[in-house]
């Protein structure tokens, strides 16, 4: 417990104070298919290229360290292609975004566990601030000021105490989007025609993409025409949408508009899904579906005791989960009618 003996610290006056290297790649060596649009260049010129700011993210060293990576799986597990993008996505984000997910969720947990602390050092601050008052002669806003200011002294201590501050908790973010870019702009170059590789190899590796895919997407190399991964993919990412959505009681007016933007952009990823080769359609509905099951799995009790988590959570979730789902969809839909 946080000692309270002085919460209050008044500074002298009542002013505010104010609290990437680049690498080096070799030219590759596969012939250069220029793409209207995309890296703001025209073939038609006989001068060399110069890519935009798509065609130099595409060509940098965290996309081309996933494309070895990717053709080091298909080569050493001897899968198909469309097996190995599934199961390469399945390791990454099994090793390196299960974890963090994890680590997120115990910060919260803890963030969750202080509030009650919190609230109670903010009544006593409270009063120690008009108390001061009372004898500086502050106004509401140099008492107000203060409050604020001293409670989030306070909080900052909390935060350092219990190691949790919130930001940890964006870890993930920070991980998990430039991994899913580098990942995708990989599978992009490679059924594009290009990769940082040699230039039989690249159209050797070409044409087994376009024969390393099954069922209706026997092409990996070309969109899905017939939108099924598409329209999976923003199936699957607006379940995980309402699923998280489920937790939250009382949605102020910016968290609904948050949400109503993310469901938004879960039905615009459905064309553009639909527009990029079907190895990035099923590498993004796989990421969505794994994304999805790792959630599932960390509402697990079993899970939380092995986290330890400071705060109790509920020993049926799923069934939890099942009932809001029907209270909030089902029950609302037969009301209407």
């Amino acid at each position: 417990m946080l000692r309270v003996g002085a919460l209050l610290r008044v500074a002298p006056g009542l002013r505010r104070t104010e609290l990437r290297g680049r690498l080096s790649c070799p030219r590759p060596l596969c012939a250069y298919v220029p793409v209207r649009g995309l890296s703001g260049t025209d073939g038609g010129s006989g001068e060399a290229p110069t890519p935009g700011w798509y065609g130099s993210l595409a060509d940098s060293a965290p996309v081309h360290l996933c494309e070895d990576v990717l053709v080091s799986v298909q080569q050493l597990s001897g899968l198909p292609w469309w097996m190995s993008i599934i199961a390469a996505t399945l390791t990454v984000r099994t090793a390196v975004t299960l974890p963090l997910a994890a680590y997120q969720l115990i910060i919260v947990s803890k963030v969750e566990a202080l509030q009650v602390e919190i609230s109670e050092l903010a009544k006593r601050l409270r009063y120690e601030v008009s108390v001061r008052a009372k004898e500086r002669g502050w106004t509401d806003n140099q008492s107000r000021f203060q409050f604020k200011k001293n409670l989030r002294r306070i909080v900052s201590q909390l935060y350092i105490r219990d190691n949790c501050h919130p930001f940890k908790a964006s870890l993930l973010v920070w991980v998990q989007l430039p991994l899913w870019i580098s990942l995708s702009l990989a599978l992009r170059n490679l059924s594009l025609n290009q990769p940082h590789i040699g230039a039989m190899f690249c159209v050797a590796l070409q044409e087994e993409l376009a024969a390393g895919g099954a069922l209706w997407f026997s092409d990996l190399t070309v969109p899905d025409s017939t939108w099924i991964l598409p329209v999976c993919l923003g199936l699957t990412n607006l379940i995980i949408v309402e699923v998280f959505s489920l937790q939250r009681v009382g949605v102020s007016g910016v968290q609904r508009l948050v949400l109503n933007g993310i469901r938004g952009f879960c039905v615009l990823m459905i064309p553009i899904a639909a527009m990029v080769p079907s190895s990035m359609a099923l590498y993004w509905f796989t990421s969505s579906l794994v994304g999805f099951s790792h959630n599932l799995i960390l509402r697990s009790p079993a899970v939380h005791k092995i986290l330890r988590l400071p705060t109790r959570r509920s020993e049926t979730p799923y069934r939890d989960l099942l009932s809001a789902f029907i209270s909030k969809y089902v029950c609302l839909s037969i009301s209407r009618k």
